[in-house]
């Protein structure tokens, strides 16, 4: 093998194999079923068994630093604050819309910066698409909340 500068041998960097150190040494998560995520009509299981899935697959991130309970609360805090403005004057939902679905960019922006992976980006945005009414914003609402407890529960934090 070729010797660079400092001595080391080509390829992995001082003969490291396998996975980046960043993600967690071993292989990235499975991707998030998003598929019994429904908000209209509500699965009977949705704020329990799904909830609880989908906590331990975020949970289940290989990045010990990404999906903790303090950064995942600030999104909720944020979906809670909009859900409350929305239950005093549900004729406001439409102008609060894109504040709401704006949740995806910091989503990313915070996933930019490894504080949440790519499952939670993938939570956020399934979410979010199916928030077209102050109703459905209630049940997005409650189906993180019922998330965060479960989240709790699995992180252990």
């Amino acid at each position: 093998m070729n010797q660079n500068p400092r001595g080391q041998q080509g390829g992995q960097r001082g003969g490291q194999q396998g996975y980046r150190r960043d993600r967690g040494g071993g292989p990235p998560p499975a991707k998030l079923d998003t598929s019994r995520i429904q908000f209209s009509p509500v699965e009977e299981e949705l704020f329990s068994d799904v909830a609880r899935s989908v906590a331990k697959a975020i949970a289940d991130s290989q990045d010990r630093n990404r999906n903790k309970s303090t950064q995942l609360r600030k999104f909720y805090d944020e979906l809670s604050m909009w859900e409350e403005r929305v239950r005093r004057s549900p004729d406001t939902f439409k102008d609060h819309l894109p504040f709401i679905k704006m949740l995806n960019a910091k989503a990313a922006y915070a996933n930019g910066r490894k504080l949440v992976d790519d499952n939670f980006c993938t939570l956020m945005e399934h979410s979010l698409k199916q928030v077209n009414s102050a109703e459905d914003l209630r049940i997005c609402k409650t189906f993180f909340e019922a998330f965060m407890g479960f989240l709790r529960q699995y992180k252990g934090e």
